[in-house]
């Protein structure tokens, strides 16, 4: 009696763009483990099945294709896109597609390599609610935010940390453009203030706890503002009825020379 070995192989659809026709590629699976295994190996070896997307690559395909729907694309329709569009990477499950998303928010370089996250987007008011990136954040299959394009995002930020009271910028309004909510006539740009100044009066008594709370509530703010060139000068002017002795004078102008006061002295009036 005569064996007859059998052979088994697989078909897999494949389409290399949008615009491409759809092919059938045939797989020779080995024999061993069950159908569904073999057919997953194969797939993975080939690397036709994906098991880890990053979050530039994902950035890419939503530029070329492209996924994004005007200024941002809803997470829902990232995952069923790449469940639908044989164009691009075969994942082995949705929980592919909310890593390279997860991470791509929390990437401390998103502005040039990925994407912001949204909860919404206030049509009337043209500004994205609960805009987030470069932190940790939790995003699951079916979560109803939003994925927003970089450039967009970061000049809604930049806007709303510059001056939180501003009024926003619709989406993909060129900056300094007037903006018109729809409420009557275009309100002009926000002004840009690029600079500060301050001066106050402390207790000579308690001047090491005012100058912490200076620093502290003051300059920590300005100083940690990105590019920020902060000059702190401390003036001090002191009215001696009686005079001042030999040896006040002595000691004050050493001691200021020592702590390099750009400038000090004693005067008659």
């Amino acid at each position: 009696m005569r064996r007859v070995s059998h052979q088994i192989g697989g078909l897999a659809p494949e389409q290399a763009t949008a615009q491409s026709p759809i092919t059938w590629k045939s797989t020779k699976l080995t024999a061993g483990e069950g159908l569904a295994v073999r057919a997953s190996k194969k797939l993975r070896q080939a690397e036709t099945l994906v098991g880890n997307l990053g979050a530039t690559v994902l950035r890419k395909h939503l530029d070329d294709v492209p996924l994004w729907r005007s200024d941002h694309v809803p997470v829902r329709q990232v995952n069923e896109d790449f469940a639908q569009y044989l164009y691009l990477p075969r994942v082995t499950n949705a929980a592919v597609i909310v890593k390279a998303l997860q991470d791509g928010v929390n990437l401390l370089t998103w502005r040039k390599d990925t994407f912001a996250y949204a909860e919404s987007l206030d049509e009337k008011a043209g500004r994205y609610r609960g805009l987030r990136s470069g932190c940790n954040l939790t995003i699951s299959e079916d979560d109803p935010g939003l994925l927003v394009k970089p450039d967009i995002a970061g000049r809604q930020m930049d806007a709303e940390t510059a001056s939180p009271g501003a009024v926003p910028t619709p989406p993909g309004t060129p900056p300094g453009a007037p903006t018109n909510l729809g409420n009557g006539p275009a309100v002009p740009a926000r002004r840009v203030l690029r600079r500060f100044y301050g001066s106050v009066s402390v207790d000579p008594g308690r001047v090491g706890r005012d100058a912490g709370r200076i620093a502290d509530e003051i300059i920590a703010h300005l100083s940690g503002q990105v590019g920020a060139d902060v000059k702190v000068t401390i003036e001090i002017e002191a009215s001696l009825p009686n005079g001042a002795t030999d040896q006040i004078v002595r000691t004050v102008t050493e001691n200021a020379r020592s702590l390099k006061f750009t400038a000090q002295g004693f005067e008659e009036e």
